[in-house]
């Protein structure tokens, strides 16, 4: 239990550097100003369950930054929160009109198909088998799989893996993938990040693969830990919407081209990220003049 907590807090203590590096954008920082209602004037309307509601039910990652994550006056922070943010600036003019919920990567699908939530934001990756359960919005993120390893590993890339064990998620396509790709490696799959984190911390496995926003936080802020220089499984985050909710899935699909036009996304990094990364990670979220699109095909079948 003490490790656990100790993990747990590293984990929040890379969110909170993260934070100190530009700090949580707002609605003063976090884009253009802009007249929202006239933005918004011929755009979808908000869907009637959250209407009535006056708020929305949000589902992030509260272990995972710089997505999803606690910060240090103890509230949510990080890319996926202040785009939930946005949401509530768009549907109400204010900032705060919606309630988090925190989910770990299995918890995810369930959040949506019980109705517990609207949306989930939380570094949700599409793939052709997710979408026969449930809905995603148009892509607002291009992320990539990644290796966090000791800085004493002998893992320099994914060509390393064999013999090795590797801790991952449940419900994430990586331990898909290892298992269908990597038959002579060893998998330890846990409910959470943090428990992966706690995994390859402890030395039961050799090295963690996730996502590389997640790892960073993990490697910028604890000098034990590298990330290997190869990147794989690229694959874009969407919002999670409960299948067949058309109107809800119009309406997160025209504020997300919205902040597209207006160069939105670029503020929220800045103030997510380490400066350093701006560059590299400013290439993976949607500008005016970039856009990604869905992979049809699940990467979790194509081996290297």
């Amino acid at each position: 239990m003490r490790r656990l907590m100790l993990v747990i807090a590293s984990t929040a203590l890379a969110g909170v550097a993260l934070a100190t590096w530009g700090g949580i954008a707002s609605a003063r920082e976090a884009g253009p100003t802009v007249a929202l209602a006239a933005a918004q004037a011929k755009l979808p309307p908000l869907p009637a369950e959250v209407q009535e509601r006056k708020r929305w039910n949000i589902a992030v990652k509260c272990d995972t930054p710089p997505f999803g994550y606690i910060g240090a006056r103890s509230q949510h922070a990080g890319f996926d929160v202040e785009i939930a943010r946005w949401f509530s600036r768009f549907a109400f003019g204010k900032s705060n009109r919606v309630t988090f919920t925190c989910v770990t990567t299995p918890a995810r699908e369930p959040a949506l198909t019980t109705g517990r939530v609207d949306l989930v934001i939380a570094t949700f990756t599409y793939n052709v088998d997710r979408d026969t359960r449930i809905d995603f919005s148009r892509g607002y993120y291009k992320g990539t799989g990644r290796l966090l390893v000791p800085n004493n590993s002998s893992i320099r890339s994914i060509a390393d893996l064999g013999g090795k064990t590797v801790a991952t998620t449940s419900g994430s396509i990586y331990d898909r993938w290892v298992k269908n790709c990597f038959k002579d490696t060893k998998l330890i799959v846990t409910d959470s990040f943090t428990n992966a984190v706690i995994a390859l911390r402890d030395g039961r496995a050799d090295t963690l693969m996730w996502d590389d926003t997640a790892v960073l936080g993990i490697a910028v802020t604890d000098r034990n830990y590298k990330l290997t220089s190869d990147l794989f499984l690229p694959g874009p985050y969407g919002i999670g919407i409960k299948q067949g909710n058309t109107p809800m899935k119009a309406w997160v699909d025209s504020r997300l081209n919205l902040m597209k036009k207006r160069d939105m996304f670029f503020p929220i990094l800045k103030n997510t990220v380490p400066p350093a990364q701006v560059g590299p990670f400013s290439k993976n979220i949607l500008r005016p003049n970039q856009t990604f699109a869905y992979n049809q095909v699940d990467p979790t079948t194509v081996c290297p």
